[in-house]
């Protein structure tokens, strides 16, 4: 009993209730046009005295709704309707204007069915009510016995004046459940007839991919930045601590590199954190973050490095010649290929061990090889990692590459092989 008085006068009964005399209201202009023509056909100027030619008046206007349906913006007002007074989920409706005839085929013939249904069940919710109370009175008032319009005569008998209530408050019923379901049928056909295209899914799914692309790289370009500034900052905090009594020289070299390796590092992450906080995660809004390269960046980076106790033996034969010659992705992501690869030896290879990177170009493509002792393997991943490599595999597939790391008897090795011609 609960569960059925929940249905018809339940929350959500009450608002697709609402939703269905906002149709009613919607479809009276419309009626009132077709009662302009009606009247005059008939012969009686009177339309609305007479239920025929009201119902006529109704049945002439829905064309005329359908035909305004076809307005941009009745798409998206009658979904966010529906979405808030119908319980339908956002994510079954669209919100921009039809455009294609599907499209507005479907938005007109919701549109109809919308004022058509909302007419009926608007009619009735004023009609019913009165007469369903005049009968729950009527044993209570003999006045109103009197001259009754309906059935003259009958409510003079006892079994009528006793079923009159009874027979008020099931009107009152049949009105609630003609109206919950009237609306559970709409919230049904909405999706159907107001619900995205197909075109419509094709390019949310796009937009949501472009958009998953962008965050997937920043996460990459932060794992990358802030991993390599903590690795290679712990490091050289140790090294400097161990020999600030017996070397200041070098002491003051590695505070010099940790300052700036935390103040570039400070800038990336404001500039990425920015992007992500704006919710721009854009192509455009990307550029307007830092973005190092081989090209300009990589002997400082070196430098870096080395300030933190590792020794690395660099061979960087493609920037010897004109170090423009490099396309601008490929300098940007060989760059941090090369540091998560420094990172990784650093995290991994511990101190005074020699990493040997070389970085040329051969068969139009940039190759990158980095080399360090395998006694601590760097592919050993640590708890909660292992995202760098998989990040730098990333990078080198976008551009048409590829990368490949692991073990090759004494020696650990990455590499990388990024091609210099059609590069997007």
């Amino acid at each position: 009993m609960t569960a059925l008085a929940r249905l018809l006068f339940g929350r959500r009964a009450r608002l697709r209730w609402i939703h269905l005399i906002l149709g009613g209201a919607l479809a009276m202009p419309y009626v009132l046009v077709g009662s302009v023509v009606v009247g005059p056909v008939a012969g009686d100027a009177n339309v609305f005295g007479s239920l025929r030619l009201q119902l006529a008046s109704f049945a002439l206007g829905l064309p005329l709704a359908a035909v305004t349906s076809l307005f941009p913006l009745t798409r998206p007002l009658e979904s966010g309707v529906v979405r808030s007074l119908c319980g339908v989920e956002a994510e079954r409706l669209a919100y921009g204007p039809a455009r294609t005839k599907g499209e507005k085929g479907r938005t007109a013939a919701w549109f109809t069915l919308h004022l058509g249904a909302g007419g009926i069940v608007a009619g009735m919710s004023l009609a019913v009510p009165p007469f369903a109370a005049t009968l729950i009175v009527l044993p209570f008032v003999p006045a109103l016995r009197d001259g009754w319009p309906v059935l003259p005569g009958v409510f003079h008998h006892t079994w009528a004046l006793v079923l009159s209530p009874l027979a008020g408050a099931a009107m009152l019923v049949a009105l609630a459940g003609c109206a919950a379901a009237v609306g559970t049928l709409l919230a049904r056909w909405a999706p159907a007839l107001l619900g995205p295209s197909a075109e419509d899914r094709v390019a949310a799914a796009e937009a949501r991919a472009a958009d998953l692309a962008v965050r997937n790289r920043l996460a990459r370009e932060l794992h990358d930045s802030v991993g390599h500034a903590l690795s290679a900052v712990t490091l050289q905090a140790s090294a400097a601590r161990r020999v600030l009594d017996t070397d200041p020289e070098f002491v003051r070299e590695a505070l010099a590199a940790i300052e700036e390796t935390t103040r570039r590092t400070v800038g990336e992450l404001d500039a990425v954190l920015g992007v992500l906080r704006d919710g721009d995660a854009t192509g455009d809004a990307w550029g307007a973050a830092p973005a190092p390269t081989l090209a300009a960046d990589l002997d400082d980076l070196l430098r870096r490095t080395r300030a933190g106790g590792l020794r690395v033996d660099a061979t960087v034969a493609a920037l010897a010649a004109d170090p423009r010659a490099l396309p601008a992705p490929v300098s940007r992501e060989a760059y941090r290929i090369v540091q998560e690869g420094l990172s990784n030896a650093l995290r991994h290879a511990g101190e005074k061990v020699t990493v040997t990177l070389r970085v040329e170009v051969l068969d139009d493509h940039l190759r990158i090889t980095v080399e360090n002792p395998s006694a601590t393997p760097v592919s050993a991943p640590r708890p909660g990692g292992g995202h760098g490599l998989r990040g730098v595999a990333d990078r080198a597939r976008l551009l048409g590459g590829a990368a490949e790391a692991g073990p090759e008897g004494p020696v650990w090795r990455l590499r990388v092989r990024l091609p210099l011609k059609g590069t997007a």
